[in-house]
C-alpha cells in the first residue's frame, strides 16, 4: 500500500499541472487572436478621445461615434448597401479575369523561356503605369458603362498575379521537375502535380496582395467615372462638403480591404495545411 501511494500522489500531482498549464494557455492564446486587433482598437479609442474633448474639428474630421450615424442613416436609406453590392461585383468580376489572367501568364512564363521573353516585358512596363493615367485610355476604347472599370481591376489583379506566379514557378526544386520527367508526366500533370503545389505559397502572396490592390484600382474607377459604386458616393459626397459621408466610405474601404485579407489568409492556411503538417 505504502509503496503505491506516491505514485497515486504523483500522478494526482501531474494531472492538476496540467489541468493549471492548459488554464495558463487558454488566455494567451485568447490574447494571440485578439493582439492583432489591439492597435486599430487603440487608434479608434483615441481618435473617439480627441473627438469628445474638442481637440478635433467635426466638420474636418468627425468622430467614430458621428461616422457611425453617418453610416446608420446611409444604411437606412439603401444607398451604402448599393454602393456596396457594386463595387463589390466590380471586384469581383476583375480579381476572377484578373487571377485567371495572371495564372496562366505566370505559369507560361515560367516555364517556357520563349513566353517569359514575349510577355514579361509588357507586364513590367503596365506594373509602372498609375491607374490614373489607364482610366482615361479604357473610357476611350470601352465607352462609359461597367467593362473599363473590370478592365482596370484585371489589369491591377494581373501584374502581381503574373509577377508572384513566376517566381513560384522559377523557385520550385528543379529535382522535381526531373523526377516528373523521368516518370514521362505530361505537361498538365507536371504543372498541376508538381508546379502549382511547390508555387502555392508564392501565388497565395500574390493573391494577397492582387485583392488589396483590386480594391485601390475600383477607387480609382468609381471616382474618375461612375454613377453608383462607394467610390461615386465618396465623390458625390467630396462635392457638396460631406466630411462624414467621405470617411464613411473611406472606412468601408478599409474594412473591405481588411475582410479580403483574411479570406485569403483563411484559403492560404488551408492550402498550405498539408504541406506543412508533412513538414
Amino acid at each position: 500500500m505504502t509503496g503505491v501511494l506516491p505514485q497515486e500522489t504523483s500522478a494526482s500531482e501531474g494531472g492538476t499541472r496540467g489541468t493549471g498549464a492548459s488554464e495558463r494557455g487558454f488566455p494567451s492564446r485568447a490574447l494571440a487572436r485578439i493582439r492583432p486587433w489591439l492597435s486599430i482598437l487603440a487608434l479608434v479609442a483615441t481618435w473617439q478621445a480627441c473627438a469628445w474633448a474638442g481637440i478635433l474639428d467635426p466638420r474636418s474630421l468627425p468622430g467614430p461615434a458621428s461616422l457611425l450615424a453617418t453610416a446608420a442613416g446611409m444604411v437606412a436609406d439603401g444607398s451604402l448597401p448599393l454602393a456596396l453590392l457594386v463595387s463589390l461585383g466590380r471586384v469581383l468580376a476583375g480579381t476572377a479575369i484578373g487571377v485567371v489572367a495572371g495564372l496562366a501568364l505566370g505559369l507560361a512564363a515560367g516555364l517556357s523561356t520563349v513566353a517569359r521573353d514575349i510577355v514579361d516585358r509588357p507586364m513590367q512596363a503596365i506594373r509602372t503605369v498609375p491607374f490614373t493615367a489607364l482610366t482615361p485610355l479604357l473610357i476611350l476604347w470601352f465607352g462609359l458603362g461597367e467593362t473599363p472599370k473590370i478592365v482596370l481591376v484585371a489589369l491591377a489583379v494581373t501584374v502581381p498575379m503574373y509577377l508572384n506566379t513566376v517566381g513560384g514557378v522559377r523557385g520550385v526544386d528543379r529535382r522535381a521537375l526531373l523526377v516528373a520527367r523521368a516518370y514521362r508526366l505530361s505537361r498538365w500533370r507536371t504543372v498541376r502535380d508538381v508546379l502549382l503545389p511547390g508555387s502555392a505559397p508564392s501565388i497565395l502572396v500574390g493573391l494577397r496582395f492582387a485583392t488589396g490592390v483590386a480594391w485601390v484600382a475600383v477607387i480609382v474607377a468609381e471616382t474618375v467615372n461612375a454613377a453608383s459604386g462607394v467610390g461615386y458616393l465618396l465623390t458625390h459626397a467630396r462635392t457638396f462638403g460631406r466630411t462624414d459621408v467621405v470617411m464613411v466610405c473611406i472606412v468601408v474601404y478599409a474594412v473591405l480591404g481588411l475582410l479580403t485579407d483574411l479570406a485569403v489568409r483563411a484559403l492560404e492556411a488551408r492550402v498550405l495545411r498539408p504541406y506543412q503538417g508533412a513538414s
